[in-house]
């Protein structure tokens, strides 16, 4: 949490300000006793109308004075953690975007959103209150203390008692609760993984009808967090009663005592009313303070949780600039020895690839489900790194590459199509930013997706919802394929993006893709032998290894596993007895 703090540098005339107002504010508070003391003693005895109101008067402005401190206060202590803040999460995504997939699978999606939203909103509320009140509070407590010796020594003892004792009660309740609001966060994070598997997989769940089971699912989860949230919630409770019970036992002893000084003529009515005020005092501000406590409690425990993400490394690095000496190949992507293990996955889900791809060669990749055909076209732009071997791109390994121009030489469209709210356009500028409307035009063409866009209202203006929900599944896959095209990649990546495109819509797409540009190298991840068996060649994985790669006929001949996977999407011809 400590090293969170540095985004506070550019607030430090807000942070300094605003306790030193809200110190001015207490000051005037700590007069009214005395006021109030002069008031009795002076005004009320004496029957001295002109001397009372003139301390009512000094009250009201008093209170006036005190209210513009506080207000000035509450606003620059909002202005620096609200601007706190937003420097946070922004450094904190920024972050998160230079985390490599692997971190980001370990991590989990709802934990970082947890991380974004509630536990930064909490971090928020803390620097707000121990700005307003973490000097304020104590300011009062010992300033009461200090009054309270100006006008009886015996009689602050009792304060000299009452502080100590109320302070370990407050600070014994926040070192146990600490450590359960982290468990309550933990709780939180896996309440919303819950939710978001709901609403993201809403409709397997009504296709299979497993409503009642989910909601069962998540009740119990929600209670868990019930639980734990009311056992950490009746521990800070106990801190106001039991600060209450003190104070107001310290008040019975102070009037008590000083009914005996007042009869001896040692203290007078209005010193007392004052030692009680002050002691009224102390007893607000620490139940204010017991309440910081706690919210700064949530908010250091929050905080952690924040900077244990910065503290994440990225897993991988990118140079400067272009490193090392090209290798002079006949081939444009070459894979070497290349293994690939997940992280704590135990076993690889490539082993030993070996293949050259030429330029402007188009390949296809088929294989059964986790045969890692994604896997290892997800090494070429670097969504993951090879754990074993190495990738090379025009005889350069793919590490040694920066990441923009890496990038920018890939066009891929991955299997879920993920678009993005805005409008057509918007989502086809991803890859290019300053791409012309006819650079747009013509991806969508190439993608069989100018159709569809011309028939929108708007046409590249028409309005796209988040995630494409106002969109057909098989719209959402050619936007998709457009957006990879537009820029004219060199290479083009298309891992099972047509599963939701008729055959006839498929063969057009392959069809304009290699006339849009001969030169392009296209390597299409189907679980259809239809899409690919028109490739150039045609890898085919099994259990992570290359078990075979040739043109389609070859592989009919030689290869069992395509066989396999052919004749389950195709009858097998039976030779005619005529």
């Amino acid at each position: 949490m400590n090293r969170l703090l540095k985004y506070l540098r550019d607030y430090r005339k807000e942070s300094i300000l605003a306790p030193l107002f809200k110190m001015l504010e207490a000051s005037f508070e700590l007069l009214v006793p005395l006021v109030v003391s002069r008031i009795i003693d002076v005004g009320i005895v004496n029957h001295d109308t002109p001397l009372v109101i003139r301390m009512v008067l000094i009250l009201a402005a008093f209170a006036a004075v005190g209210l513009v401190c506080s207000l000035t206060a509450q606003y620059f202590a909002a202005r620096a953690a609200v601007g706190f803040t937003a420097k946070v999460k922004s450094a904190l995504f920024r972050h998160i975007q230079s985390l490599s997939y692997t971190e980001l699978d370990t991590l989990g999606t709802s934990t970082l959103i947890t991380r974004l939203t509630s536990d930064m909103n909490q971090v928020q509320n803390g620097i707000n209150l121990v700005l307003r009140l973490f000097l304020r509070s104590p300011f009062i407590v010992f300033g009461a203390m200090i009054m309270a010796f100006t006008i009886d020594t015996q009689a602050a003892l009792i304060f000299v008692v009452a502080i100590p004792v109320l302070s370990a009660v407050v600070f014994g309740i926040m070192l146990i609760s600490m450590p359960l609001y982290k468990k309550v966060q933990a709780g939180l994070d896996r309440v919303l993984l819950r939710t978001r598997e709901n609403l993201n997989g809403v409709r397997v769940i009504r296709a299979f009808n497993k409503e009642q089971d989910e909601i069962h699912a998540f009740d119990e989860e929600h209670g868990k967090l019930t639980g734990l949230q009311l056992y950490v919630g009746r521990i800070s409770a106990l801190m106001n009663p039991l600060t209450y019970v003190i104070i107001n036992a310290a008040i019975l002893i102070l009037i008590w005592t000083g009914a005996w000084k007042v009869e001896g003529g040692v203290l007078t009515q209005g010193q007392v009313v004052a030692l009680i005020n002050y002691m009224s005092q102390i007893l607000v501000e620490l139940v204010k303070l017991a309440n910081l406590i706690i919210t700064v409690t949530k908010a250091v425990a929050c905080g952690n949780r924040v900077q244990a993400v910065f503290d994440i490394q990225p897993g991988m690095t990118y140079p400067d600039a272009l490193s090392g000496e090209a290798v002079e190949s006949d081939s444009m992507i070459s894979f070497e020895n290349a293994g690939l293990a997940y992280h704590e996955a135990g076993a690889e889900a490539l082993t030993g690839i070996d293949l050259k791809i030429r330029k402007g060669e188009t390949i296809g990749i088929i294989g059964g489900t986790g045969s890692g055909k994604s896997s290892l076209v997800n090494l070429i732009p670097r969504f993951y790194d090879v754990t074993s071997g190495r990738v090379m791109l025009d005889g350069r390994d793919v590490r040694e590459y920066p990441e923009q121009e890496l990038r920018s030489r890939i066009g891929i469209v991955p299997q879920k199509a993920e678009l993005f709210q805005g409008t057509v356009a918007d989502n086809l500028r991803f890859r290019k930013e300053d791409a012309t409307e006819e650079e747009m035009w013509e991806a969508l063409r190439v993608a069989q997706a100018a159709e569809f866009v011309e028939s929108r209202e708007g046409g590249l203006q028409a309005a796209v919802s988040q995630n494409g929900r106002n969109l057909s599944g098989g719209q959402r896959q050619r936007l998709t394929i457009a957006r990879a095209l537009v820029g004219h990649p060199g290479i083009l990546i298309l891992d099972d993006s047509a599963s939701a495109l008729d055959y006839a819509t498929d063969a057009k797409l392959r069809q304009s893709i290699r006339r849009m540009d001969p030169s392009v190298t296209v390597l299409i991840v189907s679980q259809r032998t239809a899409s690919i068996r028109h490739a150039d060649r045609i890898v085919v994985l099994d259990d992570g290894e290359i078990v075979g790669i040739g043109r389609h006929e070859e592989l009919m001949e030689n290869c069992s596993v395509y066989q396999e996977i052919y004749y389950s999407q195709f009858p097998k011809e039976v030779p005619s007895n005529g």
